[in-house]
This record gives structure tokens, C-alpha cells and sequence, in this order.
């Protein structure tokens, strides 16, 4: 990897964390960041068992149990008898649990409009350009994790 890649993927990580918190602020959401995590890697990635969610998430099982009773309760996930274990649970995204996740997407990004409101086209062509070439290679990494095809 070049010097000048790594300096840009650091600062492309940075950012995001920066606009993420600016985001958070300026909605005015109090909801927790774990909460639309968690919905967006179970839409994301599919039913998964507690466990396996929680490592996806980065967070301890005991977390990831309060994050699942809480999501439960507002009815945003849907829990599933796993087929090749009677004993265990698999979780999954409700419907509802989408249809909020894109509710606090578009109160964030109609929060973040008049931060960007002066982008000239160009820039908006930029920005969606940057945006996919993200996105494929995070599809690319989630397919060859799947698979095993890890480098």
C-alpha cells in the first residue's frame, strides 16, 4: 500500500467518524448510534445468532443482549428458531426496524443539507463518485470475508 493511499483511507475513516458525530448533533437525535448499527448490519448481512452479531458490531455479547431486548421491544427485529440448532435464536432486521433506520437517515441527511448546500455539481458528482467506489470495495471485502477469500 502507498504512503499516499494510507493517508487518504486514515483521513476518509477520520471524516466519516467527524461527520457521523456532526450528524448526531445537529439532528438533534438522542437515539443511540448502537441502535441504527445494529438495524443496518442485520440488514445489511442477514440473520445472525447473538454472538455473532455482537462481533460484527464490535461490542460485547451482554451489550449486544440489552441493544436486542431494546430492539425487541420496539418491535424493529424479529427473532428466528435457527434450523440447525433448536436451542439458538437467529436475528433479523423487521421491516419496521428498516423503515425507521431510513426515517433516521433522511432526519440526518436533512439535518447535514445546509452544511453542503453550496457543493457545486461537480462536487456532488465527486462525492457520489468517492461514495461507490467505497461501497464496491466494502461489498468486495464483505463477499471474500463470506467466502473465505481473505487475503
Amino acid at each position: 500500500m502507498t504512503t499516499e493511499l494510507r493517508t487518504v483511507l486514515g483521513d476518509l475513516v477520520s471524516v466519516n467518524n467527524r461527520l457521523t458525530r456532526l450528524a448526531a448533533s445537529v439532528s438533534g437525535n438522542a437515539e443511540s448510534p448502537a441502535i441504527w448499527r445494529t438495524i443496518a448490519v442485520l440488514r445489511d448481512l442477514g440473520p445472525m445468532r447473538l454472538g455473532e452479531l455482537a462481533r460484527v458490531s464490535r461490542v460485547s455479547q451482554p451489550t449486544m443482549t440489552k441493544l436486542v431486548h431494546t430492539l425487541d421491544e420496539r418491535g424493529w427485529i424479529r427473532r428466528i428458531a435457527d434450523a440447525g440448532d433448536a436451542r439458538a435464536w437467529l436475528i433479523s432486521a423487521d421491516p419496521s426496524g428498516g423503515a425507521a433506520l431510513l426515517a433516521w437517515r433522511d432526519e440526518i441527511t436533512a439535518a447535514l443539507e445546509p452544511t453542503f448546500a453550496d457543493l457545486t455539481d461537480d462536487e456532488i458528482a465527486t462525492l457520489a463518485a468517492s461514495v461507490e467506489i467505497v461501497r464496491t470495495r466494502l461489498e468486495r471485502a464483505r463477499t471474500a470475508m463470506q467466502t473465505g477469500d481473505v487475503a
